[in-house]
């Protein structure tokens, strides 16, 4: 894989898988299961080969595991056993103890992941998403390198920090962030608690403006929302980012040394969708984050922010080029 220039995705055509058919597969997955892993009784899907190469999907917010419908069958035709958790807070994943911390902070759900593993005897994999999966995927490629065998991120580098958060952006960035100072207030808790399904279809449409969804795929996913632990999760999560809100004491190292920005060494291939309306970096800025094989593609056809659902082929021929022989 080539590295990028100073400007990945700058200029006609550059790094461009082009125009996206949305020709999925039949969108099946296998039977739903469940495992105790760390802290969760982690709901999930799984398809292809079962001694196959791994690759662990994960979705974001306010997404769910069928953002992968069409992904999972291209990469379990392959020959790849394929693993879709929902994240904490989503879908059939619950906590095993009513007294644990509902902590949404990123080095948690990335723990997640380490533990899913652990609890599914697997050993390295690759890792993609979209998100806060994206962000999830990162941070375990980055301090975990061990365990990831290779990357793929929408959105590219994503790790942040508290510090990081609490400084102010320009107005028009900030604007692209009012559901994170909305959810700062107890006004917002209250709304996402009340109008949950409502919140999440306008971030669908702000996210991905040329995404023609029909009722059927959103509810499908919304369904995921309705856990006991969501709301608790999605406000933490967005309170601990502006520094609002505690983290565990358990995490602070990794949060110590997720502060520091570490580089990602594993071959990594970034990702973004040409119509993406969500808060996004710019490829240029985290090209340097990445010191393995790396390359970033924009994904044409007008491709919002939920690029694995909206693109699934592209996404899935991303994982199947940066595993290569090495997802083994």
């Amino acid at each position: 894989m080539r590295r990028p220039d100073a400007s990945p995705a700058s200029g006609p055509g550059a790094g461009r898988l082009g125009s996206v058919s949305r020709d999925g597969g039949d969108g099946s997955f296998g039977a739903p299961k469940t495992i105790e892993a760390g802290v969760l009784n982690v709901g999930y899907v799984e398809a292809g080969a079962p001694r196959g190469p791994v690759a662990i999907l994960l979705h974001g917010w306010p997404y769910d595991i069928h953002a992968f419908a069409d992904v999972a069958p291209r990469l379990a035709a392959k020959g790849y056993r394929v693993i879709v958790p929902h994240l904490r807070g989503h879908g059939t994943t619950r906590f095993l103890s009513t007294g644990t911390f509902r902590n949404g902070q990123p080095a948690a759900l990335a723990t997640d992941v380490v533990d899913l593993m652990d609890a599914l005897q697997i050993r390295r994999a690759v890792l993609a998403g979209f998100d806060w999966g994206a962000r999830t995927a990162d941070i375990v490629a980055a301090l975990w390198p061990e365990r990831c065998t290779a990357l793929v991120a929408v959105s590219g580098y994503l790790i942040g920090n508290q510090e990081a958060g609490k400084v102010p952006l320009p107005p028009e960035a900030e604007l692209q962030w009012w559901y994170q100072f909305y959810f700062a207030t107890d006004r917002g808790r209250a709304g996402y608690a009340k109008y949950r399904n409502d919140f999440a279809r306008l971030i669908w449409k702000l996210a991905s403006p040329k995404w023609d969804f029909d009722d059927a795929t959103f509810d499908r996913s919304a369904a995921s929302l309705d856990n006991p632990d969501h709301v608790d999760i999605v406000i933490h999560n967005y309170r601990w980012r502006l520094g609002l809100a505690e983290g565990e004491p358990k995490y602070a190292d990794l949060e110590k040394r997720l502060a520091a920005a570490p580089v990602i060494t594993v071959p990594t291939i970034t990702l973004e969708g040409d119509a993406n309306g969500a808060p996004h970096p710019d490829p240029a800025s985290y090209a340097n984050k990445f010191s393995g094989p790396y390359t970033h593609r924009l994904v044409g056809g007008g491709v919002g922010h939920n690029l694995p659902q909206e693109a699934p082929k592209p996404f899935a021929d991303a994982i199947l080029e940066v595993a290569g022989s090495g997802a083994r």
